[in-house]
C-alpha cells in the first residue's frame, strides 16, 4: 500500500474513533443527567411529604392550644362569676350593716338630746336650790364655802398635822425600803469576777541559763529591755522565773510579750530586743482594740468610732486600787441599767453612761488633768450624747443635776465597795499577814505561826513540853483577844493552836 492510502486509513480510523468516543461520552452524560434528575425528584417528593407532616403536626398543636385556651377561659370565667357572687353578697351585707348603723346613730342622737334636756333641768333645779339657800342663810355661795373651810381647818388642824407627819414618816420608810430593794436586787443580779491586779508579772524561763542570756554581756541586754519598755526586770535566785515590775500594766504587757518572743527565738541581742519590742507593741495594740470591741459588744453599744474603741480597750490594762477598770466599767453599766429599769428610767442610756463614766482613766497617766475632765473631753470629741458626757464629768460631785448621774454614782459605789473588788496592794497584803503572825509569836511557848486562807486563819504550833492542853485552850483565847484589840481586819480570823506530842521508843 501506498503511504497515501495508509494516511487515509489512519485519518478515517481516527475520525471513526472520535465519533464513537463522542457517542459513548454523550450516552454517559445522558445517563448521569437522568440519575441527577431522578435524585432531585426523589428529594423533592420527600420534602413535600415532610412539609405535609409538619403542617399536619402544626394543625394538631394549634387545635390543642386552642382547646387549652378555651378551658382556661372557662375556668377564669367561673372564678370571676364566683368572685362577683362573693362581692355581691358582701355588698348586701355592707348595705345591711350601714342601715343598722344609721338606725343606731339615730337612736343615740335622740338619747343625747334627752340627756341634754335632763341636764338643763337639773342645772335649773340646782340653781333654784342655791338661790333659795342664799336667801335663807343670807350668805353668798363663796362666803358659805369659806366659812365651812375655816371651821373644818380649825377643828382638824391638829389631826391634819398628825396625819401629815405620819404620811411623811411612812413615805420616807417606803422610799428607803424601795431604794434598798433596788440596790440589793441590782447587786444580786450582777455577779462579776474580781481579781486584784499587782505591779509585777512573772515570766517562766525554760532554764536558769536563760537568765544569764537575758542579762547579757555587761548587762547590755537587760539595760536595753528596761530602757525601751520602762519596766524593771527582777532576776534573783528563784529558779525558772523572773519578775517584770512596773506600775503601768501596758508597759508590763509589752515587756512580757517581747520576752516571750525572745525566749522562743533564742537569739537575745539588742537588735532582736528592739525588733520584738516593736512587734509586741503592735500585738498589744491589736489586743487592746479587740478588748474594746468585746466590751462594747457585751454592752450592746454600736456605731462607736474605731479610735474610741481602742481608748476603751486600754482600760483592760488600767487598774484602780487593784481593780481592773474595764471590768469595773462593765459592772457599773450593768448595775445602772438594772436600777434604771426599777425607777422607770432609760436602761439603755443608763448602761451606756455607766460604761463610759471612767473612760478618762485610759489616758490619765499620760495626759494632765482629772479623769472626769478627760473623759468628758473624749466623749465630746467622738460626738457622744450630752447625758453620757455629763455623767463622765459629774459622777464624783456631791449633788449632780441628772438622775442618770446619781444612778451611775450608786452603781460605781456598789462596784468599788463590793468585797473582793478592790483589794490591798501586794505589799500591804504581805505586811498584814506578817503583823498577824508576829502578834501570835509574842506569846511564850509558841514555836511557829503560819497565816493561811488569805489571813482568815492562823495556825499556831506550840512546844508540847512548855504548853499543856489546858494552857493551849487559854492561849487560843488570849491570841484572839490580842488580835481583836491590836489589828484591823475584815470578817473574822480563826485561831488554831496545835500541840503535838511525839513519843519515840526503840525495840532492840
Amino acid at each position: 500500500m501506498s503511504i497515501l492510502t495508509i494516511s487515509l486509513i489512519a485519518v478515517l480510523t481516527g475520525a471513526v474513533g472520535v465519533l464513537i468516543g463522542y457517542a459513548v461520552r454523550k450516552q454517559i452524560a445522558q445517563a448521569k443527567a437522568n440519575s441527577v434528575e431522578a435524585l432531585a425528584e426523589k428529594r423533592l417528593i420527600e420534602a413535600k411529604n415532610k412539609e405535609q407532616e409538619i403542617l399536619l403536626h402544626a394543625k394538631e398543636k394549634a387545635i390543642q392550644v386552642m382547646d387549652e385556651a378555651k378551658q382556661e377561659e372557662e375556668r377564669r370565667r367561673k372564678e370571676l362569676e364566683k368572685t362577683q357572687s362573693r362581692l355581691d353578697q358582701r355588698e348586701s351585707m355592707f348595705d345591711q350593716k350601714l342601715l343598722e348603723f344609721e338606725e343606731r346613730k339615730t337612736r343615740l342622737e335622740d338619747k343625747v338630746k334627752e340627756i341634754q334636756e335632763i341636764k338643763v333641768k337639773i342645772d335649773d333645779a340646782k340653781q333654784r336650790a342655791v338661790d333659795e339657800l342664799q336667801k335663807i342663810s343670807s350668805y353668798t355661795r363663796e362666803q358659805a364655802k369659806g366659812e365651812l373651810m375655816n371651821r373644818i381647818e380649825q377643828e382638824s388642824k391638829d389631826d391634819l398635822l398628825h396625819f401629815r407627819l405620819k404620811q411623811d414618816q411612812q413615805t420616807r420608810e417606803e422610799i428607803e425600803a424601795k431604794a434598798k430593794d433596788i440596790v440589793v436586787g441590782a447587786m444580786q443580779r450582777t455577779a462579776c469576777n474580781h481579781a486584784a491586779e499587782t505591779t509585777g508579772t512573772v515570766v517562766d524561763l525554760p532554764s536558769d541559763e536563760m537568765k544569764g542570756r537575758i542579762i547579757g554581756k555587761e548587762g547590755r541586754n537587760i539595760k536595753t529591755i528596761e530602757k525601751m519598755t520602762g519596766c524593771e526586770l527582777i532576776i534573783d535566785e528563784t529558779p525558772g522565773v523572773l519578775v517584770i515590775s512596773s506600775f503601768s500594766p501596758i508597759r508590763r504587757r509589752v515587756c512580757y510579750l517581747a520576752l516571750q518572743k525572745l525566749i522562743t527565738d533564742g537569739r537575745i541581742q539588742p537588735a532582736k530586743i528592739e525588733e520584738y519590742i516593736e512587734e509586741a507593741k503592735r500585738d498589744l495594740a491589736i489586743d487592746i482594740r479587740k478588748a474594746g470591741e468585746e466590751a462594747l459588744h457585751k454592752m450592746g453599744i454600736i456605731g462607736v468610732d474605731p479610735k474610741l474603741v481602742s481608748i476603751v480597750g486600754r482600760l483592760k490594762y488600767r487598774t484602780s486600787y487593784g481593780q481592773n477598770v474595764l471590768n469595773h466599767c462593765l459592772e457599773v453599766g450593768y448595775l445602772s441599767a438594772l436600777m434604771a429599769e426599777e425607777l422607770d428610767a432609760d436602761p439603755a442610756k443608763s448602761k451606756r453612761a455607766g460604761f463610759f463614766h471612767d473612760v478618762g482613766k485610759s489616758i490619765d497617766h499620760e495626759t494632765q488633768g482629772a479623769h472626769t475632765e478627760l473623759g468628758f473631753t473624749i466623749l465630746k470629741k467622738f460626738n457622744m450624747d450630752e447625758d453620757t458626757c455629763q455623767v463622765a464629768l459629774t459622777h464624783h460631785e456631791t449633788n449632780p443635776p441628772l438622775l442618770i448621774t446619781k444612778l451611775v454614782m450608786a452603781a460605781d459605789a456598789i462596784s468599788a465597795s463590793r468585797i473582793g473588788a478592790r483589794r490591798d496592794t501586794y505589799e500591804q497584803y504581805v505586811a498584814r499577814l506578817e503583823d498577824l503572825e508576829n502578834t501570835a509569836k509574842d506569846f511564850p511557848g509558841v514555836d511557829k505561826v503560819y497565816a493561811i486562807q488569805a489571813g482568815r486563819e492562823i495556825r499556831v504550833f506550840v512546844n508540847p513540853t512548855n504548853i499543856d492542853d489546858y494552857q493551849a485552850y487559854n492561849l487560843a483565847k488570849d491570841i484572839a483577844r490580842k488580835i481583836e484589840s491590836e489589828l484591823q481586819y475584815p470578817g473574822e480570823i480563826k485561831v488554831n493552836v496545835i500541840r503535838e506530842t511525839r513519843v519515840i521508843e526503840y525495840a532492840r
